[in-house]
């Protein structure tokens, strides 16, 4: 929970990740149509002309460059990643076209609203966003849990 912040980024940061996420993001859109035929299963995505290996080594690839640019600024916000997308799977449904930018967005939202209750709350000290982001993420990943048993 003490790993990860926002308390040491600037602007810079932003600027010096900025071309990796503009490329992840035209990649993750491209590729949620791969993604979508993932989903039918392998033989499946196979019937209709995908390579199946070749697309998941590319969306791992491009998964990577995304958490990789990420953590480099913001540190490990492990239940941004975990919990976010589950979330907004459950608000719009199983398309990928749909859970890529919304998953980008809400979790933007998610860290930026975690971040100012953590520098809220004690203030002028400020609370590891980390622990704002287990309260959050920690019952929703429980019911995940419960739900899929």
């Amino acid at each position: 929970w003490m790993v990860g912040g926002l308390a040491a980024s600037s602007w810079k940061d932003v600027t010096a990740i900025a071309p990796y996420t503009v490329i992840g993001l035209a990649l993750s859109a491209v590729g949620a149509y791969y993604l979508n035929l993932l989903q039918l299963g392998d033989d499946m995505a196979r019937s209709l002309g995908l390579s199946v290996e070749g697309a998941r080594l590319g969306l791992t690839a491009v998964a990577a460059l995304l958490a990789a640019s990420a953590v480099s600024v913001a540190g490990l916000l492990g239940f941004v990643g975990l919990i976010v997308p589950h979330i907004v799977r459950l608000l719009v449904g199983s398309d990928y076209r749909y859970i890529i930018p919304g998953s980008a967005i809400f979790g933007v939202a998610t860290v930026t609203l975690s971040d100012t209750a953590a520098r809220l709350i004690l203030a002028p000290a400020e609370l590891p966003v980390g622990i704002i982001m287990a309260f959050i993420g920690a019952p929703f990943f429980l019911f995940l849990l419960r739900k899929e048993v």
